[in-house]
């Protein structure tokens, strides 16, 4: 082989080697690259199997807290309703009371005020329907009742006929009247009795014959006599009974006064009072502070009596007194002029002192506090209509009986509340006050 033989020859040689060379290295670079990736896999998937672990555990974890806190409060339970409030009760059925008082709240707030003021008055027939002596009721009844729905009627002796006569009258005026009506009369017995007069009922003794028979009994037995008879008739306010002392000689009220002695007078007042209500007949006592000590008549002019303060209280004023702790519900209050009580002249129906200060808030009376008839000389000669009525409603009148023009009166009293005068939530107080005696037995109906 010659020389340039031997050097291809040398030159494939070399080709080989570094062929040989290239496939090792290719190779060994390829196995790295499969060890790198079979390491990253291994790593990988130790990575992931490790999160799956430490999630189920921190779901165990956490399902175990759980379950920790379910056993913790059913562990507490005797606590928990220790401290649990109670159950809130049912809404309590409303009392009598309350269901009057919201019978009468609706009552009042549906009226004009023309028909509130109206509705203090209690006047003859004749004063709304006109004429001398009204015996039957028929559309000018109803159109009076209308315009002036006053708050009650008073029935005198010349109003009365025969039973048949006031059932039909009495019937007829409750189907025109706007709102419920005091149906009032004098009927004391002895010689005012209004109703007997006209020979129906029986007539009861004088109080100054029932009072010298010692025994309050027949005075109650006197009320439900009374009461009876006028129920039975449609009434359902008696002036009576008398609750004054005829306690002086010459006294105004001798024969119509039960006595002298407080106590006694007390217990004859307080059973012919409960009488009367037991049947359905609303008793007045009269005439607040006591006129018995006087011998002047209101009904001829101005009277008034020297009589302390201390005198009224432990005598006059106990009668009263005794009336008002057994439940009297009306009382009325006299002409005559106290000036131990007042502090003046005046006839006592225009005392705030009297009325408010003493009656009132001294003595605790929540009922009704009608005037006597306003239309008697004590108060006619020396006083307008509608100065008198103005006045006994600020002095805390609730009512005004018969006044000598009722017009006059009326319109006085409406444009005293219309100016700010007297302001319509006073006589909110005195209607609420008449309504509540009105629809006491409506309760529960």
């Amino acid at each position: 082989m010659d020389g340039r033989e031997e050097q291809l020859q040398k030159k494939r040689e070399e080709r080989r080697k570094r062929r040989v060379r290239n496939q090792i290295m290719a190779y060994t670079v390829l196995g790295i690259i499969v060890l790198a990736l079979a390491a990253g896999i291994v790593f990988g998937v130790r990575y992931l199997l490790k999160m799956g672990t430490d999630t189920e555990q921190k779901e165990q974890e956490e399902q175990q807290e759980k379950q920790d806190m379910i056993n913790e409060i059913l562990s507490s339970e005797d606590d928990i309703a220790a401290v649990s409030p109670e159950p809130v009760p049912e809404p309590a059925e409303p009392t009598e009371e309350e269901m009057l008082d919201e019978l009468v709240d609706a009552r009042i707030e549906s009226m004009s005020l023309e028909d509130k003021v109206a509705g203090l008055f209690l006047v003859t027939p004749e004063t709304v329907m006109g004429g001398t002596a009204v015996v039957q009721a028929g559309e000018d009844a109803r159109q009076a009742l209308t315009r002036r729905p006053v708050g009650g009627l008073v029935w005198l002796s010349q109003n009365i006929q025969s039973e048949e006569q006031i059932r039909e009258m009495f019937a007829s005026i409750k189907e025109y009247a706007t709102y419920p009506l005091f149906m009032a009369v004098d009927e004391e017995g002895g010689s005012v009795a209004r109703v007997t007069s006209a020979g129906i009922g029986s007539p009861a003794e004088a109080a100054s014959e029932i009072g010298a028979s010692g025994d309050p009994q027949n005075a109650y037995q006197a009320g439900v006599s009374i009461g009876n008879t006028l129920s039975a008739l449609g009434f359902n306010l008696d002036f009576a009974p008398v609750a004054d002392l005829a306690n002086v000689e010459g006294s105004i009220m001798a024969g119509r006064s039960y006595g002298t002695d407080p106590a006694v007078v007390s217990e004859f007042v307080i059973s012919v009072m409960t009488g009367l209500e037991e049947q359905k007949v609303t008793a007045c006592l009269k005439h607040f502070p006591g006129i018995g000590s006087s011998t002047e008549d209101t009904h001829e002019g101005m009277a008034a009596t020297d009589r302390t303060a201390e005198q009224f209280w432990a005598e006059e004023l106990a009668v009263f007194g005794a009336g008002i702790e057994a439940g009297a519900n009306m009382i009325m209050v006299g002409h005559m002029a106290a000036p131990a009580l007042t502090g003046d002249n005046n006839p006592c129906i225009f005392s705030r002192t009297l009325l408010t200060d003493i009656l009132r808030e001294r003595m605790g009376f929540s009922g009704v506090i009608i005037t006597d008839a306003l239309n008697m000389s004590a108060v006619s000669e020396y006083y307008g209509a509608d100065e008198a009525a103005i006045m006994a409603v600020l002095a805390g009148c609730d009512m005004l009986l018969m006044p000598e023009d009722f017009e006059k009166a009326y319109t006085g009293v409406l444009q005293a509340v219309q100016e700010g005068n007297i302001s319509e939530d006073r006589i909110d107080d005195s209607l609420r006050r008449i309504y509540r005696i009105k629809y006491a037995d409506m309760v529960g109906e």
